[in-house]
């Protein structure tokens, strides 16, 4: 077991670690892999608690950050998710419930790569370019249409 002292110290570290930037619990995990076990669980338990660890949110601030900052595919952005521990359950049902506005910014994303590629590839390079970056037949066919 551990002391109040030990699990004190460790909450401090814990924190400065989450605070700085939002963590998945498989991140806390990994980082903190040395910890007595038991304090490492508590640790999480409280974590969760009081909402620094929270897999839903860190779902929803991700792909808002994806979408402001970057051209991804939504699945790009699901393996990303996966990546950092998030259940697979979890990103299914984010993606399930926002599958209209993750479209229409997948298409947004599509054109802006083809727009950018177009110059210096054929139409049909660009299209296979974008298949094989995750973007489904769907949104490249949508962002042609549109184009």
């Amino acid at each position: 077991m551990y002391t109040v002292e030990e699990f004190d110290d460790f909450k401090q570290k814990v924190l400065k670690y989450v605070i700085y930037k939002k963590r998945t619990e498989k991140e806390i995990r990994a980082k903190f892999k040395d910890i007595d076990s038991y304090m490492l669980e508590d640790m999480i338990e409280f974590l969760k608690e009081q909402k620094y660890i929270d897999d839903k949110d860190y779902i929803i601030r991700s792909v808002n950050e994806f979408m402001a900052l970057k051209d991804l595919s939504m699945k790009e952005m699901k393996y990303k998710l996966l990546q950092k521990g998030i259940d697979n359950n979890l990103i299914e049902d984010f993606f399930n419930e926002n599958y209209e506005s993750l479209f229409c910014y997948e298409v947004k994303s599509a054109r802006k790569i083809y727009n950018k590629k177009i110059n210096t590839m054929e139409e049909n390079e660009v299209k296979g370019f974008l298949y094989k970056k995750g973007y489904a037949v769907e949104s490249i066919t949508q962002m042609l249409e549109e184009k």
